[in-house]
């Protein structure tokens, strides 16, 4: 047996690297001014907080019987809460791993898994992001080491199918809108309602300390606004933020009161009027109306963290400058307005190097509620052209772009067909390319299906970007591993190109290339070498045979042969396209050394043995020619012949060159890197076939050990190594320790 390793997604992984303990994975929300621990409506939460145990943090039943139907609890700190309690255990040495996820999807739990598993396991992630998770979930399972994972404003129980952590040693904290989403009779559930009086007073006692006179009419004031969190903190926001008092404040709240009451919507909560307020605050600190315009645009993004660099974006300060009304807008004036919406109360900004922007999502649904859609529809393209401006080309860890892709879908979502006057909007391609780009593949794959739908009834099938993603949508069932259902969605976008193109349109030959790959993965290869052998024909008739996607068109239908077990046909396309490339590129390039191996392994499995390893021992020393012996590539070369001679039944050669080779990776690699523990397991199978079981036993064992320290549970290779051990231990008896 050959065992391989996938490549990291980021190159500058070479080994597992060292975890430094505790550890803490995510972006918790910093605690705000004056926090309240809540001992009177909240005691004792992190004393619940034990292992084994899963408690949920949502508003009081109370508070949801007098809101009306479809909107949101009133915000009553359970975020706040939870970063107290999850930051003091890991602070006390309560918990050795902190992982906070904002649970608002099933894409942005994945990624905060596979932030987490990084964190926390210290190697890089292999495979698509639901293997990634899937692993780190089983290792929650088995550590000691104690965890608490907090899901943060839980949406949708479906977010955590199949993802769902435990274990002995976890403690798992919900903050949800809906206790529903969190099931199960284990649960413990907490609710958070309203201040109690003293906590109000405790709370407003203690924002107010700069001028104790402001604290005037404080009690009133805590009345009239009925101890309600997100209200006091808006209406002490904006009395610290002036020179008048609760008095002062109260008069202004009951006439804003009045005035709302009186548009015929009835009374208003608390927090429906105080927002207001912050806004009248802010435009008067900006000496303008900026303030309200850049709220406009929060108010359309993910509240949970919108990235500081939008709101000092050229598109962003183009349009302050134009709708809110000033002569310009540089970047420290737009920053002057995200700080003053900080002091009044509606926004919060962490104090990190990212300046991360956070807004309730009760203010959001205010803000927009007020917005004429002509206004609304402007500003949804000004903030998808700004999200656009800031997001990066090059994603070295796409996992942690989330903060992206969550403002882009919260903008999807509030803007309707807005983002798709006159075509498809770039921000949602970019979006889902970062789907892509993350090994988010399913929730990828349900994206682009989406999209597409969505282009279809809006643009028809024969817009360009219909087709572009109706490919985008096939491209993304096969990297999920769902090739039955890309084989149909490509020969779709492969009937819809041909009609809008015409058959003989350049993305034809590409999309019948995506194809045949679509049917080589579904098992129907014989398809493959049909639709493959066409297109690299065609291919060499238009553009000839040194024509660089001629030879990638030939190798893929070399590919498809090999899988169909059709080698003659596969070696007279690997060698025709290897003397191409000898010719044009040389011997020693990349490609035709990579194309050199791929003919020795068609020559090995058409039983050309010589031929076979003759190529693989030219492509050993082309390798170290162009990088040297101690090339990571030049070491996968000889332990790729190993595994040549191996398959040749030349045991002697490949014990030989295994062994050379097991101990150069370990000298270059290190003993626990993923390609040393691969040809590890290999020199043991190698040891198994020639009757070395008690040395093959020995390198099993200790790569086993290995494997399970460093890599995820549920690893392939792992599997292997132990399957490889219980082969072993059923054949020797115990008088039977054969060397």
């Amino acid at each position: 047996m050959t065992h391989s390793r996938v490549q990291p997604e980021d190159p500058t992984w070479t080994a597992a690297t060292q975890v430094t303990w505790p550890v803490r994975s995510g972006a918790l929300p910093p605690l705000a001014d004056s926090f309240s621990a809540r001992p009177e409506t909240v005691p004792n939460l992190t004393g619940t907080l034990q292992p084994g145990s899963t408690v949920v943090l949502a508003p009081s039943p109370a508070d949801g019987a007098a809101r009306p139907t479809g909107r949101r609890p009133a915000p009553t700190g359970k975020t706040q809460l939870a970063v107290a309690a999850a930051d003091g255990l890991l602070r006390s040495g309560g918990i050795e791993l902190l992982v906070w996820i904002t649970a608002t999807s099933r894409a942005s739990v994945l990624a905060g898994y596979v932030e987490a598993s990084v964190a926390a396991l210290g190697i890089p992630p292999a495979g698509d992001s639901e293997s990634v998770a899937i692993g780190f979930v089983q290792w929650l399972a088995e550590t000691g080491r104690r965890w608490l994972i907090v899901f943060d404003d839980l949406t949708d129980a479906a977010h955590l199918d199949g993802l769902w952590p435990e274990g002995p040693a976890g403690t798992i904290l919900v903050t949800t809108a809906d206790p529903a989403t969190v099931p199960g009779a284990r649960r413990t559930l907490i609710p958070v309602g309203l201040f109690s009086t003293r906590e109000a007073l405790n709370y407003l006692m203690g924002r107010l300390t700069a001028d104790p006179d402001q604290r005037l009419g404080g009690i009133d004031l805590i009345e009239k606004l009925g101890c309600e969190p997100l209200a006091l903190a808006q209406a002490t926001a904006v009395v610290s933020s002036s020179a008048q008092s609760c008095r002062d404040y109260q008069e202004q709240f009951l006439q804003r009161r009045q005035q709302l009451t009186g548009q015929g919507r009835g009374q208003p909560s608390p927090a429906a009027v105080t927002w207001t307020l912050c806004v009248d605050r802010a435009d008067e600190l900006a000496a303008g109306h900026t303030a309200q315009f850049l709220l406009l645009l929060a108010a359309l993004l993910d509240g949970h963290e919108i990235p500081g660099n939008f709101f000092v974006a050229q598109t962003t300060r183009d349009y302050l400058a134009q709708d809110g009304g000033a002569r310009e807008v540089d970047p420290q004036r737009a920053w002057d307005d995200v700080v003053n919406l900080e002091r009044v109360g509606l926004f919060g900004v962490d104090p990190g190097s990212s300046r991360a922007v956070r807004i309730s999502p009760q203010v959001q649904e205010a803000v927009r509620t007020v917005i004429p859609e002509q206004v609304l529809d402007r500003a949804v393209r000004v903030a998808a052209n700004a999200l656009l401006e800031i997001w990066p080309e090059a994603e070295p860890l796409a996992w942690l772009a989330g903060d992206l892709r969550s403002c882009a879908a919260t903008l999807q979502r509030i803007a309707g067909e807005a983002l798709w006057s006159g075509g498809c909007h770039p921000l949602l391609v970019r979006a889902g390319q970062s789907l892509d780009n993350a090994r988010l593949t399913g929730p990828a794959a349900a994206y682009w299906s989406e999209l597409a739908v969505t282009s279809e009834r809006l643009l028809g099938t024969g817009h360009p970007d219909t087709l572009q993603l109706m490919q985008r949508v096939a491209a993304a069932y096969l990297a999920a591993g769902r090739p039955d259902q890309a084989v149909p969605a490509f020969q779709r976008a492969l009937a819809g190109s041909a009609r809008a193109l015409g058959p003989q349109h350049p993305a034809i030959a590409e999309l019948r290339i995506d194809l045949g790959r679509a049917l080589v993965a579904a098992g129907e290869p014989r398809d493959a070498v049909t639709v493959l052998g066409e297109v690299a024909a065609g291919r060499e008739r238009s553009h000839g045979p040194d024509d660089p996607g001629t030879l990638r068109a030939r190798e893929d239908y070399a590919t498809a042969c090999m899988a169909a077990e059709q080698f003659g046909d596969a070696v007279e396309a690997y060698r025709r396209t290897l003397a191409d490339r000898e010719r044009i590129q040389g011997a020693r390039h990349p490609d035709t050394i990579t194309t050199r191996q791929e003919l020795a392994d068609a020559y090995l499995a058409g039983g050309q043995v010589k031929q076979g390893l003759n190529q693989h021992k030219k492509a050993v020393a082309d390798r170290e020619g162009l990088a040297g012996r101690e090339h990571p590539d030049s070491l996968a070369a000889r332990a790729r012949l190993a595994s040549a001679h191996f398959r040749a039944g030349r045991t002697t050669a490949a014990l030989q060159i295994s062994e050379q080779v097991r101990a150069d990776s370990e000298r270059l690699l290190g003993a626990d890197h993923p390609d040393t523990l691969a040809r590890r397991a290999t020199l043991a199978d190698i040891y198994d076939s020639v009757g070395m079981l008690t040395d093959a036993k020995r390198v099993l064992e200790d790569t086993a050990e290995r494997c399970e320290r460093v890599l995820p549970p549920g690893d392939p290779l792992t599997q292997a190594v132990q399957a490889s051990l219980s082969r072993i231990a059923e054949r020797q008896g115990p008088d039977d320790r054969r060397r």
